[in-house]
């Protein structure tokens, strides 16, 4: 929930966030009951690691993107809870973390609290038809860090299943300007700031 200051802190940002409108579409039962599961678990972002290695290698990730966030976001605390989380919604949803940093780069510009002027909400610019269609139809939610980080990567895999893989089309059906290349051009491009090779993998 927002306390009163983030509420004071939503009301006076400007709405100047670059999202598009995720449209509404009608939603097979079978569909809306998988998204509403997907999205309703509300565990804190803690991964669990099969080997030492793989730990070591989401370390080493988490470091990284910590330099290359730390012009956006100064505060160190703030900076590792949000790629923590980042990175376990993204690896839950079966994205890439760098594709949905870029994205919130691209939405939001990593601004908690962006509105769009089609009223798209907080980091990944989630159209508050979502938290009445698979939420509990509290849009204030959609400011909540890890949750709107959930209903972001959730809609982005949605739509992935949709357009069968095509992540071109898919980011257009996100932004709301499906078959048109701007905005997606605009996240592949942005991906590339947080594109990440782990040192074993570097030749």
């Amino acid at each position: 929930m927002l306390g009163a200051l983030g509420a004071v802190a939503v009301a006076l940002l400007p709405t100047t966030a670059h999202a598009g409108a995720q449209k509404e579409e009608p939603l097979a039962d079978a569909v809306r009951t998988a998204l509403a599961a997907a999205v309703s678990n509300s565990a804190p972002p803690k991964p669990g690691f099969e080997s030492t290695e793989a730990r070591l290698a989401y370390l080493r990730w988490l470091g990284e993107m910590s330099t290359r966030l730390k012009k956006r976001t100064s505060d160190h605390v703030t900076r590792v809870e949000f790629l923590e989380t980042v990175w376990y919604e993204s690896k839950r949803a079966g994205l890439e973390p760098g594709l949905v940093l870029g994205l919130i780069q691209v939405e939001s510009g990593f601004r908690k609290y962006a509105i769009s002027m089609a009223g798209a909400r907080g980091y990944m610019q989630v159209m508050p038809f979502w938290a009445r269609v698979i939420g509990e139809g509290d849009t204030l939610a959609l400011f909540h860090m890890q949750t709107n980080l959930r209903f972001g990567c959730v809609i982005l895999r949605h739509y992935l299943d949709i357009e069968r893989g095509d992540l071109f089309m898919a980011l257009g059906r996100y932004n709301g300007s499906r078959g048109r290349p701007e905005y997606p051009n605009l996240v592949f491009g942005a991906r590339k700031t947080w594109d990440y090779l782990a040192p074993s993998a570097i030749a």
